[in-house]
């Protein structure tokens, strides 16, 4: 069944850096190359594409929007707050017009990774312990910690506001990214205990019967076992960064992830996609770092290998994800 399909985004040139601002203040934001690869990749599947864009071109054609689109593909960043990224959901909720994705709570609660930590913890899913950092407090209590710690942008993706120094060896170093992260980003502060050892993401699909992908090992300088390494914003741009995939792992590493995986993509009512990061110590242990339910779907990233391991051309995926959300409401 053909379908119009609006398909909603955000754009790095449409917000440029400003003088002043932090090199990475638009890093969620998506390629022109990615939302064009998104768009023919669901033609692909006999569709009509209608480019929505971000939310204020959103509301300005609300009125009669239920004519044009019969559902949206949404991977709208927002602007502003950590409810950001539910504004487009909750815009298309309160309209009535389906959408591919979660919705604007399961998305504003996972952007905020201090009320994820709250929920895993609920549900008795393993996460580094923490502290938060608000902008007026002066002294941390670091009784139930030990160095070395990470600090992190409270609501923020795509390793923003992450540097080298976000990992701290002592109460002086971390004083001094809080204050940085806090006098450039205007935004509360996350500190975790910092997990040495290897990193992995893994890649998730559907909805009651969701199909979890083999685990993505991340690798810097071709170097699996990080140890004291992690993903940084300035990776990113880089080729120090990649992933192994499927991850070279032992089977019951691999059942161990997938398993956590699907149980945090259900704790946060996940819909249609979803990616879910972790660390594993030098025990073995395994912590979930954090689930995003609105992953990148750029050609560099995950889904891009899910396709080459499942050998079929990365449209598929996309229409997979697709057809998700169109299942779901019973469109199909």
């Amino acid at each position: 069944m053909a379908l119009k399909v609006g398909l909603t985004y955000d754009l790095r040139i449409d917000r440029p850096v400003q003088k002043g601002e932090p090199q990475d203040i638009n890093a969620e934001f998506d390629f022109e190359e990615t939302v064009n690869h998104i768009a023919a990749s669901i033609e692909t599947g006999g569709h009509k594409v209608i480019k929505i864009g971000g939310v204020k071109n959103l509301l300005n054609m609300s009125d009669g929007i239920k004519n044009k689109v019969d559902i949206v593909f949404n991977i709208c960043e927002g602007y502003v707050g950590r409810n950001r990224e539910a504004q487009v959901p909750v815009i298309l909720e309160m309209l009535g017009v389906p959408f591919v994705g979660s919705d604007g709570l399961t998305l504003s609660l996972a952007l905020d990774k201090v009320m994820t930590k709250k929920v895993l913890i609920s549900c008795g899913i393993p996460t580094p312990k923490y502290f938060v950092v608000n902008s007026d407090d002066s002294s941390y209590n670091l009784d139930h910690l030990k160095f070395p710690l990470i600090a992190k942008l409270r609501y923020e993706g795509t390793s923003k506001g992450i540097t080298e120094k976000s990992r701290v060896e002592n109460t002086k170093e971390l004083k001094a990214q809080i204050d940085y992260l806090i006098s450039n980003y205007k935004q509360v502060v996350l500190v975790e205990e910092f997990i040495r050892g290897l990193e992995f993401t893994v890649p998730i699909i559907g909805n009651e019967k969701a199909e979890v992908f083999p685990p993505a090992q991340v690798h810097i300088d071709n170097n699996v076992d990080l140890g004291d390494q992690f993903y940084t914003f300035d990776f990113i741009a880089s080729d120090r960064l990649g992933y192994v995939y499927p991850a070279r792992i032992p089977k019951k590493l691999q059942e161990k992830l997938c398993s956590l995986a699907l149980a945090t993509y259900k704790a946060v009512d996940c819909r249609d996609f979803g990616r879910v990061d972790f660390r594993v110590d030098v025990q073995g242990n395994l912590y979930v770092l954090e689930i995003n339910p609105l992953p990148s779907l750029a050609l560099k990233d995950v889904y891009k290998l899910v396709a080459d391991y499942k050998r079929v051309p990365y449209q598929k995926i996309i229409n997979r994800i697709l057809d998700a959300g169109i299942k779901r409401y019973g469109m199909r």
